[in-house]
């Protein structure tokens, strides 16, 4: 970068940013690294001492009781298929309706926009809702989590700005080659629009993966419940399970071995997002930017 172009406020500035943007990734990191490096720690000495870098006092047995206990395995795999079943559902609901709201030549597509607008500020609340699954028999399944809220409205606007944002000519080019409108969404449009997608997925799996409240209301059986709803469980009753920590333990080291254990849940609950977004992220800048700047 050449300073030279820069007045001294420019410069002043700029260092401003740096120590700003430097503080800002600091109280990101620190939390995070605390919690990874807990997760190792002996639970004795976690409590009296706090982290240590010794390797003497480090030890793995916090994630050998998590992977031991049924429940966070099955809550694991259970986030997965939320998770990812919503995430699709939520992105292909959100192209199909968001490419015909972007055409002009739509009839009423400004009433169909308002009429989707009005739905983000008004509301049924949750009693209605809860009746409304109840009655549609869903309660106790795995479409309690995935359809009430696959279609989000937000999500369509920025979808809908993008698919604006294409040109034009190449839809009628494909017209005059003789492609209908289902032809033209899902072999033109749509791979021109895979950062607008994968910005959604990436919104939608990091949302419903992160969700328990919806889980704790329609879930009752232990077996649907997914992985945040058994940390939730564990977090707020502050101790394990028997599988973890076994019938005769004592309580005062179960209370040690439940600090391990909610640390050890946390860096496993976060996996699947580290893991996800290094692929993603080549699309996220980009999905983000060209769906938000043109309204």
């Amino acid at each position: 970068m050449n300073m030279e172009m820069y007045s001294q406020f420019d410069k002043r500035m700029l260092w401003v940013n740096r120590i700003i943007v430097c503080f800002l990734v600091l109280i990101t990191i620190v939390p995070l690294a605390y919690v990874v490096i807990a997760s190792f720690m002996d639970p004795t000495t976690l409590l009296n001492k706090g982290i240590s870098f010794n390797p003497a006092d480090w030890t793995v047995q916090g994630y050998k009781r998590v992977f031991a206990d049924s429940a966070i395995i099955r809550g694991f795999i259970n986030s997965l298929l939320y998770s990812f079943s919503f995430s699709l559902l939520t992105v292909f609901i959100t192209m199909i309706t968001a490419y015909p709201l972007s055409r002009p030549d739509l009839y009423g597509r400004g009433a169909i926009m308002s009429f989707f607008v009005i739905t983000m500020f008004v509301g049924g609340g949750l009693i209605p809702t809860y009746l409304l699954i109840r009655d549609l028999g869903m309660l106790d399944t795995i479409w309690a989590i995935i359809l009430p809220g696959a279609l989000n409205v937000w999500n369509i606007i920025i979808a809908r700005t993008y698919f604006s944002g294409l040109p034009r000519e190449l839809s009628e080019a494909a017209t005059i080659d003789g492609a209908n409108e289902i032809q033209i969404l899902f072999k033109v449009m749509l791979p021109l629009a895979k950062p607008i997608m994968f910005v959604l997925f990436l919104y939608a799996f990091v949302g419903q993966w992160n969700s328990y409240f919806d889980a704790m209301i329609y879930l009752k059986s232990p077996d649907l419940q997914p992985l945040q709803l058994v940390l939730r469980n564990i977090l707020i009753q502050n101790q394990p399970s028997q599988d973890m920590v076994g019938a005769n333990t004592a309580m005062a080291e179960m209370k040690q071995l439940a600090e391990l254990i909610k640390y050890s849940t946390i860096v496993i609950s976060s996996l699947p997002l580290i893991v996800m977004y290094p692929f993603f992220q080549k699309y996220f800048d980009k999905g983000v930017l060209v769906g938000s700047i043109k309204g």
